[in-house]
Order: C-alpha cells, then structure tokens, then sequence
C-alpha cells in the first residue's frame, strides 16, 4: 500500500481517514476495530453543553421539594457528566496507539476552560471544538455573533496547551473572512462542516419530525467547494472534511481540494467500520495508477490558488450551467 500519511492538527496520522465524532466513537470496542481497519486518528462522541444543562435542571427538577439541596445535586450531576467523559478519553487512550482527539460541543463560554485543561490532563491528544451559537436570534448581529465564537475560542485556548479544531457551520457570510480572523488567534485547524440535523413535517401527523441523520455521497459538494476555496486563499491551514464521504472518489476528491483530514461517519453506520480498509486501499490503488508515492504530493492540486480558472468555484458558474440547459 502506498504511503498515506497525513499531518492533521500537528499529529502524524498513519491515514487521512478519521473517525468522525459520533455514537460510534464512544464505544471502546469500535475505537479498537476502528484503528485496526486503518483508522488515521478517532475523534469521541462530542459532550455536548446543551445535554449537560438538560441534564442537570432535570436533577434539579427532581429535588424541588428539597431547595436547600438542589446545588448540590445541580453540580453533582454536571461533574458527573464530565467525569464519564474523562474516563472515556483514557480508556480510548489506553485502548489504541492512533491519535484520540476530545470533542466539546459549546453554545456559551462558561465552564468550558476549565473542563479543556481536564481533557489535556486526561491524555487527549487534541481538542475539537464544535460550536453551535444559535443563529437565528434577530436581536443579534452578525458580529456579536461571531464574538460569542471568538470568547469561547479564546477562554479554552487560555486553559490547554493541546491543539484545537474548530468545526465550523455552513452559515456564515463570508466563511474565509471568519475562518481568517480565528486564524490570527492562533488557531490552524478546521473541520467542515458540521452536519446538523434539518427538521421537516410530517404531513399526515401534522407535526415535526427530523429528516435521515445520515449523509448521502452528494454531500460533499460542499465542503469540497470551500474548502477549496479556503485551502486557496490559506495554504498553511490544516482542515478536515466531514459530512458525505462514502466512498475513495470522494475521499480523492477532497485530498484533491485540499482536505488534510477526512471525518468518516454515515458510511460507517450503512457499511461497518472496515470501510476505514476499503477506502484507504482504494485510495492506495488511485495513486499508484497515477504514479504518485504520498498524499502530499497532490493535495490541494486542484484547490482555489492552483487552478488555471478558479472562478468555476464561484457562484455565477451557476448561470453558466443553467443557462446551457434547453
């Protein structure tokens, strides 16, 4: 097999394929038989801040009738949660000899500097932080919008040493502007995008309902468009892809973009964790063919800054495809 190192949040990863945070990757048993199938690196199941909160106004809920010690049961419940979170970072540590990367998902910075020097102490290799500030407040600006990112970034980046990942939304204005201004607060690695879970209505039920949780290969359009784009503009960052790699054409297609890393998840769900083998020698097979001998080689051959017309990322391609339709 050829050589398919990567370098993805200053780790050695032995493949580009990452095991994406999700329900799969809080079990110890898929982590091992992860690394086995090749695996570059296991990213856990995301602690999540809204779960904690729900969690802990249930318990406090529970205890009502006792006031006096509702605080006490409020933070027990907390630290109970990130304690089992703790102990599943160093199981999975012990467990394999891949790169393990802790996953935090923030909606507000309070607590979480602390819980990210946890996460260092408790071996983690890296920290991925998926940020999910509500959006659609009317009361709020783009720009105390993206504040609330900068405060989380900056009190977590004050607290560990480990490298972090942002995993950033698809519904930003001007997505390399924002990505470049985390940049200059030391931040190099991104993940995109984050897949999140779209509601539609049931018709005959009269109610909502969420739509399949699982990507479909089409899914790649776009994070392939910005990362491209993004990888173009900023060569020196490190970016993984997720969201919609099922299969080496499109894991291909994003090393081509300029990808570093590629988050797998829905493909493991449909077809079990040996995919990581199937699509690692498939990749292998494509360079070979192509004469080449490492990743390096042909990443980002075809991102923004290395294409003869870079305006076909752009979006009046649209017009140009459409308007070709008779």
């Amino acid at each position: 097999m050829k050589n398919l190192k990567t370098n993805y949040m200053g780790l050695e990863l032995k493949s580009p394929l990452i095991l994406s945070s999700s329900g799969l990757s809080k079990k110890t048993n898929n982590i091992i038989t992860a690394e086995e199938n090749g695996a570059g690196a296991i990213v856990l199941k995301s602690l999540f801040e809204e779960q904690i909160n729900y969690m802990s106004e249930a318990a406090l809920f529970n205890s009502i009738d006792y006031p006096e010690a509702a605080d006490y049961i409020k933070n027990y419940s907390r630290h109970n949660s990130l304690n089992e979170y703790l102990d599943l970072i160093k199981t999975s540590v012990k467990a394999v000899k891949i790169p393990v990367i802790a996953s935090i998902n923030c909606i507000s910075d309070t607590e979480w500097e602390g819980f990210a020097a946890e996460i260092e102490k408790a071996g983690a290799h890296g920290l991925e932080l998926n940020m999910n500030v509500f959006h659609y407040d009317y009361e709020l600006s783009s720009a105390q919008i993206e504040q609330k990112y900068f405060d989380i970034i900056e009190k977590v980046q004050a607290s560990t040493k480990l490298p972090i990942a942002i995993k950033m939304g698809k519904t930003f204005t001007n997505l390399p502007n924002f990505i470049k201004q985390i940049k200059f607060r030391g931040i190099k690695n991104f993940v995109l995008f984050n897949r999140f879970y779209e509601p539609i209505i049931n018709i005959d039920k009269m109610e909502m309902t969420n739509s399949s949780a699982l990507s479909y290969e089409i899914d790649i359009k776009q994070s392939l468009r910005s990362i491209a784009i993004v990888k173009g503009m900023m060569p020196d960052l490190e970016i993984a892809a997720s969201t919609g790699i099922h299969n080496a054409d499109g894991a291909i297609q994003l090393l081509l973009a300029g990808a570093t890393g590629l988050q797998l998840c829905s493909v493991l769900y449909k077809k079990g964790l040996k995919e990581f083998k199937t699509i690692n020698e498939d990749i292998s097979k494509w360079m070979e063919k192509n004469d080449y001998t490492s990743i390096d080689e042909f990443r980002a051959k075809l991102s923004y800054a290395n294409i003869k017309d870079p305006s076909i990322y752009e979006r009046f391609q649209f017009i140009k495809q459409v308007t070709a339709i008779e």
